[in-house]
């Protein structure tokens, strides 16, 4: 007799096990589950059998060849497609001229297989189908027999409602070679829903037999390791090929492999070859595949653990399955039910929550918590913001399951009751993310006042007024277009300082989240009258009457941002002479790369000059970001702009303070004490920016991201009202964008980015100090020397793995010489610092 094993599913329902290899050649006790099958089959005289195969085929026919080292014969049958259960054993046709059995190669079973051959025999049936009562039988084929054990119903996954026995289909039949008839060839049939009911209508002879035992369909990563479990609890016996240590435990050791006298093993172990199990480790009731090491102090308990994995010291892992070549930390723990595939990366102190799938070759910071599913994404972070910002690949690290969660966190730090402003720029997938972030937020009993599609400077001013705690913005990230940036805001309207955002991490990754009870989550409304607010400030911030006498000729390019639908109005409003371009808001817009926005300041160049405009200006997708083209077509660099809007206020104001990074030219030094204004440098973040800004006597603050902001209308970074004042301020002055610039004196500013580990920023910025002793340094962000031949400051950025060298001199030589000067040393110490040579 011929046994056909179907070993050609895709176990799409088992992932991540099946990622990297077929689902027959899964691990159980360290051997493919098909080879229990083919042991069962063998047991009960069953040696020729034949294998049909479609997914990875040729990982299969590797590990059993002709079958002659397993005891048996194999023919291998590979189907051109997916022909269905049936129809794929039609495909093997020409191989079954006897009668046949047909098994799963994922079952583990030890019925007793002959008792089903005798049954077949005995009711001389075209059919049998062994049968077994389950306790849940939902997700199988439920059958019916009469006293005869003739089978007259069949259900295919029913409901509760619908299930009339709790005796299922085992996926185990005995057939004889003429039902194969019933099949057409080349066509998609199954077993259960085509074959045996048409058997069922033909009346032929089909029958079901009983059969009592273990019976497992591993069908998901929680089945696997049910099954693993109920093979060390003793529920079912299969063979070991590990020899055991003594009659009287199930402790299982290879030859060659290596415990140490200190080690407690209990229950049943099993260890694969070449396998180390070092100090006082404790494992209970484990498997372990071939060339792993266990370090000391390491507690295993119902944990299985595939070829080469390596766990370090203080670990602690229960109830769980650890792929290929796994690697993990000191002292993290992996809670119940967790899947670890092939070749992921697992640091130290990290938390892995119960029932997560990590799919393979991924990266777990250490230190992190990781409570959901890690996919897609490359890395599992340890912290979610960079400044109080959250930025993620869109629909691959930032999902709506993820945002949602992240809402309910955010809210969980809030009042109940309390409100929140929500707003995002045109894209659609911020728009989609912004939607599951308010229903966590609802979720914690905090009401969301939903602004929709707004530029950013709009939603920060109304923050600023009152009724919000707090205000949210969703954006396209400037960066990378398939990525997206959720920025949190306070009451103020200035960036959450890092130990709020701390706050929300906290609770995000505990799972901390407040509840609201069920008749009390929070409510959704509108503000319909928002750019009312805003357009009331932006008026009362400016010289009305000096505007209108001027009527400013300005070019837009609105580059299809929200701007679009306020700014022009506001403009003419002022009796502006305004030309739009791009001035279409749509959801589709990405944001530009470098060259497109090289090309797109290029084109307003030309059109400022060509309808011999006073200034052209090219506003960021946010609303924040503003770049300056001059009446005569010069496009300024963000430094330019610093310098040159730094003429226009200290000709236009009396007194007052400008607010500027360390790094902004020494330009604004000189002009503001010319002018009797003073100058204060902060740190290069937004957030330190803004703050500064704050004091009624700041009256221009610049960022070295083209980012401007006048706090008499509002200290935060605004594109929009920072149009009008550049044009009223140009008024005020008497100069126009070109006759500032021509004033700056030429200094040379270079900027230089190199490439600097995370871990060796620290040791940078000591090297930097250590050399900076001596001389005339700040240390207000990063280290700045300052010298008669200029100022050279070394910055290590604050979210890229990246150090920023500066460097500004009088003389171009001079600056040539320090830039190159600074390189080499940054570059050494960074070697230095990596332990490698810098050559």
């Amino acid at each position: 007799m011929k046994a056909v094993i179907m070993a050609g599913g895709f176990g799409t329902r088992i992932h991540p096990l099946t990622i990297s290899m077929p689902k027959p050649m899964i691990p159980l006790i360290n051997r493919p589950i098909m080879e229990h099958i083919v042991n069962l089959l063998k047991q009960h005289g069953i040696t020729d059998l034949v294998l049909l195969l479609f997914h990875q085929p040729e990982v299969i026919k590797k590990y059993f060849g002709d079958g002659s080292e397993f005891g048996v014969h194999i023919t291998y049958v590979t189907p051109l497609e997916d022909f269905g259960t049936a129809g794929a054993v039609k495909a093997a046709a020409k191989h079954l001229d006897e009668r046949f059995m047909i098994i799963s190669g994922d079952l583990l079973t030890d019925f007793d297989l002959s008792k089903a051959i005798a049954f077949h025999e005995k009711k001389q049936a075209k059919a049998t189908i062994t049968l077994t009562a389950v306790t849940d039988p939902l997700q199988f084929g439920v059958v019916i027999t009469d006293k005869e054990s003739r089978i007259t119903k069949f259900l295919e996954k029913p409901g509760w409602g619908e299930v009339f026995s709790d005796t299922i289909n085992t996926g185990i039949y005995i057939l004889e070679p003429e039902v194969l008839e019933l099949i057409p060839e080349g066509e998609n049939r199954d077993w259960a829903k085509d074959v045996f009911p048409k058997m069922l209508e033909n009346a032929d002879d089909l029958f079901g037999c009983d059969l009592q035992g273990y019976w497992a369909d591993i069908g998901n990563p929680e089945a696997y390791l049910e099954a693993c479990q109920d093979i060390c609890h003793g529920r079912i016996t299969v063979k070991v090929h590990e020899p055991a240590r003594s009659t009287e435990e199930r402790i299982f050791i290879s030859p060659d492999a290596q415990v140490d006298e200190q080690a407690r093993l209990s229950g049943m172990v099993v260890l694969g070859g070449n396998t180390r199990i070092e100090g006082n480790a404790s494992l209970t009731n484990c498997v372990v595949g071939r060339n792993c090491q266990i370090e000391e102090g390491v507690t295993l308990e119902d944990a299985i653990l595939w070829d080469n994995v390596y766990i370090k010291a203080g670990t602690r892992i229960t109830g769980s399955n650890l792929g290929h070549r796994v690697r993990v930390g000191k002292n993290s723990v992996i809670e119940s039910g967790v899947v670890i595939a092939d070749e992921t990366m697992i640091g130290d102190d990290v938390n892995i929550r119960p029932n997560v799938k990590i799919w393979p070759r991924k990266v777990i910071e250490s230190g992190s918590t990781v409570s959901t599913n890690l996919i897609w994404g490359e890395k599992w972070r340890k912290s979610l913001f960079e400044g109080a910002l959250v930025r993620g690949m869109t629909n691959v690290e930032l999902t709506p399951e993820f945002t949602a969660r992240l809402g309910a966190a955010y809210g969980s730090t809030l009042p109940k009751d309390s409100f929140i402003l929500v707003g995002r720029d045109a894209i659609r997938s911020s728009r989609m993310l912004k939607r599951s972030f308010v229903g966590g937020l609802l979720s914690a009993g905090v009401n969301v006042r939903d602004i929709k599609m707004i530029s950013l400077p709009v939603l920060r001013y109304k923050l600023t007024t009152f009724g919000e705690v707090g205000g949210i913005h969703f954006r396209q990230s400037p960066e990378d277009p398939a990525a997206t940036e959720i920025i949190f805001f306070d009451a103020d309207g200035n960036e959450i300082p890092s130990g709020t955002a701390k706050g929300i991490e906290r609770i995000y990754f505990k799972e901390n989240f407040r509840r609201a009870h069920h008749s009390e989550p929070g409510g959704i409304e509108e503000l319909p009258r928002i750019y009312d607010f805003y357009r009331e400030g932006f008026l009362r911030g400016l010289d009305s009457d000096l505007l209108k006498k001027a009527s400013p000729k300005v070019v837009l390019d609105l580059n299809h941002s929200p701007a679009a639908d306020l700014l022009p109005g506001l403009l003419a409003d002022l009796d502006f002479e305004v030309t739009e371009l791009n001035s279409h808001v749509h959801e589709k817009t990405m944001d530009m790369s470098t060259d497109e926005l090289d090309a797109a300041l290029d084109r307003l160049s030309r059109i400022v000059k060509t309808l011999e405009a006073d200034a052209g200006f090219w506003v960021g997708p946010s609303g924040e970001k503003l770049r300056v083209v001059s009446g005569a077509g010069h496009v300024f660099s963000n430094r330019e702009a610093i310098s040159v809007l730094t003429v226009l206020v200290c000709a236009a104001e009396n007194e007052g303070r400008l607010v500027v990074p360390v790094a902004a030219p020494q330009a604004v030094d000189e002009l503001a004490k010319a002018a009797g204004l003073t100058v204060e440098r902060t740190r290069s973040d937004g957030c330190s920016l803004v703050d500064a800004a704050r004091s009624r006597k700041v009256r221009f603050v610049a960022s070295m991201d083209d980012r401007f902001g006048f706090p008499k209308f509002q200290p935060n970074f605004d594109g929009l009202f920072a149009t009008a004042k550049i044009m009223e301020l140009s008024v005020r002055a008497k100069l126009s964008l070109d006759q500032a610039f021509a004033t700056l004196p030429r200094n040379h500013y270079h900027h230089l980015e190199l490439s600097c580990p995370w871990e060796s920023k620290g040791g940078l910025m000591r090297r930097m100090s250590e050399y900076a002793v001596d001389q005339r340094a700040s240390f207000t962000d990063g280290v700045r020397i300052d010298s008669k031949q200029g100022w050279v400051l070394v910055l290590p950025d604050q979210h890229r793995p990246i150090a920023h060298i500066y460097v500004e001199t009088t003389e171009e030589k001079v600056a040539n010489e320090l830039i190159e000067l600074y390189r080499v040393k940054v570059s050494g110490w960074l070697a230095e610092l990596a332990d490698i040579d810098p050559c």
